[in-house]
């Protein structure tokens, strides 16, 4: 039994050095999460949504993987012209849920990953995988402070972008 102090030493090295694992994303529940309309309170600005407010992502379950999802917005104001996109989603991570691949349009397919849910299902953050999105939404209108805690966890996670907060109303 010489050797076995040895391996014992060789194997603690070798946990060492591949140093910490990654914490495992808690799962969230599909069934509540990806249903229902959410109203996107906070976004990075791009010029596809330029001029948009009144933002909504509607989903709807298909089965434990697929949701039909439904982006739309206002322009030029809340009663402006509406602008919709339908997509198809798949949930990329089943058990997990927290990352969702989205195709519209033949060309047109977004990678979103849900950073952090509100326990109670108010509000979440997602992002693009290498975080320069991010997207704020919520199931009504928040308060700046609110909306201020949201943008700190989003930048604590890892975005490190500009934060603009579209005019809201309440969901249909």
């Amino acid at each position: 039994m010489p050797h076995a102090p040895v391996a014992l030493v060789a194997l603690v090295a070798a946990l060492a050095a591949a140093g910490p694992a990654e914490p495992r994303p808690t799962p969230i529940d599909a069934a509540s999460h990806y249903s229902g309309t959410w109203l996107e309170v906070g976004r990075t600005p791009m010029g596809v949504t330029k001029g948009c407010v009144a933002a909504t992502t509607v989903y709807k379950r298909l089965d434990d993987r697929r949701v039909e999802v439904e982006d739309d917005c206002r322009q030029g104001g809340i009663d402006g012209k509406r602008r919709a996109i339908r997509g198809k989603g798949v949930i990329e991570d089943p058990g997990v849920n927290r990352r969702l691949k989205v195709s519209y349009l033949p060309f047109v397919t977004w990678r979103y990953e849900v950073l952090e849910t509100d326990p109670a299902g108010a509000w979440f953050i997602s992002a693009s995988p290498d975080k320069k999105k991010v997207f704020l939404y919520a199931r009504r209108p928040l308060p700046q402070a609110t909306l201020d805690d949201l943008t700190a966890r989003a930048r604590r996670a890892g975005y490190a972008g500009e934060i603009e907060y579209p005019a809201t109303k309440d969901a249909p």
